[in-house]
């Protein structure tokens, strides 16, 4: 089917593909600049608060108390692995057989087709990058240089965590700068001990409190966007009705919604960016609606790609012009490739059995952080680069359920708690390499006619070692701190569970090595800018969704100016 609306109908000074964590943020800084924009989001539309309809359920009202029948694990071989499709949230998750794509390399993509995306599902840790960081490709050779540095970011790093709110401390260190934030939470006795048991043995390793987007204080400023302070309720995935933590729903795009400028269409499958061949720029974008299979054209001066990393790959390479028979921008042919995760594998748990004056109650939605401390400012070791970790400690807690009526209540009511169990978890930065990439099959196509994604990513042996170096040192640092029982854990999962796929569209310097320049706009087409995980020249350790949303605030006030200074 073809529209027949009018061209002027369906003409916008600007679009957006995708309304996650980074689309949400192009919507609020192009229309709060007064560009009428369009935002096209493939999946359902979910409205803040009211479509969230597990969020104040108690367990048991769940037929299976949180656990899948074993017909919905059969069905969704991949995403059940990831250990938050469960009964509570499994709504918001993509099913594998409704949306399958091709794994010539195991690789679990995870994805979340619904207003804001993958936004509603985050873990919402936020840290900011150093120069450590965009210094690194260059220091060390193993990707191409950051066109940026940590002082072209850095005010857009406050202007974020001013709105989203920040949670953390202010722990003036140079590997992981400080930001704007809102009062902390609160480490458990376990976690001040560990974090004044490594200060006593290591200069260069830090425990610290973990920087979250919750709302912890500046009640009166968040109240404007609507939202509510932190509950400490850690339901946090299944949709927060409170808005204590950040999302696009609640936050961001309803904020674009008022003012006036925005338009959100759902149900709308990109197929491809379209190309003028006369003015040498992208005139808008082909959508097909996932419902009725019509096929619509929108038109805009500007096109913002936030799709999620590897869909926008996809809607890159699928896009194809006489101009860019390769995919839209890919001169160099290097769109697809220098994919890039984060390193999940290796876990450590252990117990302590001190601090018995000490026990932990509620629900903190955040953990203990320990920034990087491998080959920070020199190579040190025989792998690349490194990796940060979690780390959470808490007193383990027993009831005695043997009796019945007044002798149960009390013992529920009375709960024994026992020995201290401690554990942390690695975050690996991984190397980009050319052979790691995404490649459109020439074959088989998705349900719209668009040609399946096959992903071809695995680990290597600089993961390996790094896996074995983690375990090695939070060992060692779980000795001096006087933990027994350690046990160290490869969970073996695939990449891509760790839900931070990057690359693919590079940033870069040199067109002959990069797909975009230093503003996020494509190197071969200056009014298409791509600002969410696919523009990543490299990982880092830090969990990405920060530096997603400060990179795209940034190049969506740079479009701006291009656009009224009439370069693009």
């Amino acid at each position: 089917m073809v529209n027949i609306i009018s061209k002027a109908d369906r003409t916008y000074d600007a679009i957006v593909i995708g309304s996650g964590m980074s689309g949400g943020w192009s919507a609020k800084e192009l229309t709060e600049k007064g560009l009428k924009t369009l935002l096209l989001e493939r999946g359902r539309e979910v409205v803040h608060i009211k479509d969230y309809p597990t969020s104040n359920m108690y367990p048991f009202e769940f037929e299976h108390r949180g656990k899948l029948p074993l017909e919905i694990i059969k069905e969704n071989p991949i995403v059940s692995k990831n250990s938050n499709f469960n009964e509570y949230k499994q709504h918001l998750f993509v099913k594998d057989k409704e949306h399958p794509y091709i794994q010539s390399e195991p690789f679990g993509w995870i994805r979340g087709y619904q207003t804001g995306g993958r936004s509603l599902m985050w873990g919402r840790m936020v840290q900011r990058w150093s120069d450590y960081d965009f210094d690194g490709p260059a220091r060390d050779g193993f990707a191409v240089d950051w066109p940026i540095r940590y002082k072209d970011l850095a005010p857009w790093y406050s202007h974020v965590e001013k709105f989203i709110g920040v949670s953390g401390n202010r722990d003036g260190l140079k590997e992981l700068p400080d930001g704007e934030f809102l009062p902390p939470m609160e480490m458990t006795a376990a976690e001040e001990y560990f974090k004044a048991s490594v200060a006593k043995s290591y200069n260069d390793r830090h425990v610290i409190m973990g920087r979250c987007a919750h709302i912890t204080g500046n009640f009166d400023f968040y109240a404007k966007q609507g939202r509510g302070r932190c509950q400490y309720r850690d339901l946090c995935r299944r949709g927060c009705p409170f808005g204590g933590y950040f999302s696009s729903n609640s936050s961001t795009i309803p904020w674009a919604m008022n003012t006036g400028n925005l338009t959100i269409r759902h149900h709308s499958v990109v197929d491809s960016i379209l190309y003028d061949e006369e003015k040498g720029k992208a005139s808008g974008v082909k959508v097909i609606d996932s419902q009725t299979m019509e096929e619509v054209e929108y038109y805009a001066k500007i096109i913002f790609v936030n799709a999620g990393s590897i869909n926008t790959n996809l809607i890159l390479l699928n896009s194809k012009s006489s101009r860019f028979p390769n995919g839209f921008g890919n001169d160099n042919e290097l769109m697809g490739r220098y994919i890039a995760f984060h390193n999940y594998r290796a876990e450590i748990s252990a117990q302590y059995d001190g601090l018995k004056e000490y026990r932990t109650e509620g629900r903190r939605p955040s953990n203990g952080y320990i920034p990087r401390f491998r080959n920070v400012k020199k190579q040190e070791t025989d792998f690349l680069r490194g990796y940060a970790s979690t780390f959470r400690g808490s007193r383990e807690i027993s009831s005695d359920k043997s009796g019945v009526g007044e002798e149960l209540k009390e013992s529920l009511l009375n709960p024994e708690y026992g020995s201290w169990r401690v554990g942390s978890g690695m975050m690996g930065e991984t190397i980009p390499k050319h052979e790691s990439r995404v490649i459109l099959d020439k074959t088989k196509k998705d349900q719209w006619g668009i040609p399946l994604l096959d992903i071809l990513v695995q680990y290597d042996d600089n993961d390996e070692k790094m896996i074995q170096d983690f375990h090695e040192q939070f060992t060692e640092m779980y000795e001096k701190a006087g933990f027994t029982n350690i046990k160290t854990r490869d969970n073996h999962l695939a990449p891509g569970f760790d839900i931070h796929e990057m690359g693919g569209v590079r940033m870069g310097r040199d067109p002959k090595t990069s797909l975009l320049n230093g503003n996020n706009q494509l190197h071969a087409c200056k009014n298409v800018f791509v600002t969410d995980g696919a523009c990543m020249t490299s990982t880092s350790t830090q969990n990405p969704s920060l530096t997603y949303m400060a990179i795209t605030a940034r190049a969506a006030n740079i479009a701006v100016e291009e656009l009224n200074k009439r370069k693009v």
